[in-house]
């Protein structure tokens, strides 16, 4: 008897904490990854995008608690590369992101602290690139309506080897990478 009624307050136990916890999809069509990067003395810049592959966010009581994402680093693109022209295709080489070694980076959340006045999250995660992993801290608001989560922060590109191989050349080009986020669940 006691074993019916302890599998029975498990069951319940397991059932309620079943209903407060959600994980959502990520919808990749629909979520986006711009990206920025600037040679050091701002002449010039170069943008574009790259796509996710997969990505959850978790949630629990309505708290985010956890999320990650996996970037198709096979995407990288921009609109001077699809004219046949641009940075592109030295951006995924060894030089910079390596992408036929490293074809995915990954992002995954290992901290998350909600500030209610504001409506917006502080998130610390951990930023894999080249198989180097770093961690990141970022500002991110989310709409609950419309179930969309949106952030703007800068990594330093140093930080994952993503160097040119010309010291001259790799220095007239800025650390900085601006990488601006939108993900729709």
């Amino acid at each position: 008897m006691k074993q019916l009624v302890f599998t029975l307050v498990m069951a319940a136990g397991i059932s309620v904490l079943g209903q407060s916890q959600k994980t959502y999809p990520l919808n990749t069509q629909q979520s986006t990854i711009e990206w920025k990067g600037s040679y050091a003395f701002l002449f010039s810049s170069h943008s574009g995008t790259v796509r996710f592959k997969n990505g959850t966010l978790r949630t629990h009581d309505g708290n985010i608690t956890g999320g990650q994402f996996t970037v198709d680093m096979t995407t990288i693109s921009n609109e001077e590369y699809e004219k046949g022209v641009g940075p592109v295709a030295h951006l995924r080489n060894s030089d910079f992101f390596y992408v036929e070694q490293y074809p995915e980076a990954s992002l995954v959340f290992t901290s998350v602290e909600y500030f209610k006045n504001e409506n917006i999250h502080k998130i610390l995660a951990a930023l894999t690139i080249k198989g180097i992993t770093q961690t990141v801290t970022f500002w991110a608001t989310v709409q609950e309506a419309t179930k969309t989560m949106e952030t703007r922060f800068i990594i330093d590109r140093t930080l994952w080897g993503i160097t040119y191989n010309n010291k001259l050349k790799n220095d007239a080009i800025s650390d900085t990478i601006e990488l601006i986020v939108k993900l729709q669940f």
